[in-house]
């Protein structure tokens, strides 16, 4: 379809954008363009667009066909069940992630007043989430990134969400605050690994995917200085790559833990390791 013909209805433009990108993305941008639920696409293919919003789609359907993560180019992604803001200047939430949330709920649901820490908060979603799921926690979000502290925080305003938000090198701006639960999800991927050159993985900032050259120097950094930040009796939880899981065992027995594990994704990966500070 030529940009000069008239603009299309609903199901032309998808025609024209399957030609270019996958079906369910370009489903995902057109409802970003109308700002309409699904089942206006599905209820009404024959309503012609106008042409701004014509201009529009095509404009994002060719930057996601070069590449761009739909998450970017919308502004947004679902993580338990809320929409986050997103930007460049944060990781792009995943599933997998949700497991942390499930660890946490499993030990603190009924816990109210609890002190929650997320290090390397990004875009906040485990903070935020966890400040609206727990009971009435107190929740600290660290990140060395202004600029992600910016999204994390427009986050937790937009969600109605109590989270303090405290920037600096993972525990190093919290003085001797001690904690019941830290969570994070920092980076642990090899700094040479391949996959940082494919898929939607190239536009995400790279000091939030990339720690050493086997991927463990941020897992080491946490599981070393979270117990000088942990109650006796508290809990740290690290989400890693699909084979990290002994050697953050092995990271977490090193500095003193008991009670360490690894939980499996929905796909059966172990993805999340963590132990409980006894405390001396």
């Amino acid at each position: 379809m030529s940009t000069a013909e008239l603009s299309p209805d609903i199901a032309g433009a998808l025609q024209w954008a399957r030609g270019r990108i996958a079906a369910v993305d370009a489903r995902v941008l057109l409802r970003h363009v109308l700002q309409c639920p699904p089942a206006r696409l599905v209820a009404h293919p024959e309503a012609r667009l106008d042409e701004p919003d014509w201009a529009a789609f095509r404009a994002l359907v060719e930057r996601r066909a070069a590449g761009e993560p739909v998450a970017y180019l919308t502004g947004e992604r679902e993580f338990y069940g809320r929409s986050f803001l997103v930007t460049p200047a944060v990781l792009i939430p995943r599933p997998d992630t949700e497991l942390l949330v499930e660890l946490a709920l499993a030990r603190f649901g009924d816990r109210p007043h609890s002190r929650l820490l997320d290090l390397g908060t990004g875009s906040g979603i485990l903070a935020v989430t966890l400040a609206l799921e727990l009971p009435q926690p107190e929740v600290t979000a660290v990140d060395r990134s202004r600029e992600a502290l910016w999204v994390a925080m427009a986050n937790a305003a937009r969600l109605k969400a109590s989270v303090s938000f405290v920037q600096g090198d993972w525990f190093s701006p919290l003085g001797e605050d001690r904690y019941d639960l830290i969570v994070s999800n920092p980076p642990y991927v090899a700094g040479g690994d391949p996959h940082l050159a494919e898929g939607d993985v190239r536009f995400e900032p790279p000091g939030a995917l990339a720690a050493g050259p086997h991927g463990l120097d941020d897992l080491a950094t946490i599981a070393a200085q979270a117990p000088r930040h942990l109650e006796a009796g508290g809990w740290l939880f690290m989400e890693h790559g699909w084979d990290q899981a002994a050697a953050v065992r092995g990271l977490l027995t090193d500095a003193g833990f008991g009670a360490i594990a690894s939980w499996r994704d929905l796909a059966g990966i172990e993805r999340v390791s963590g132990g409980q500070w006894p405390g001396r």
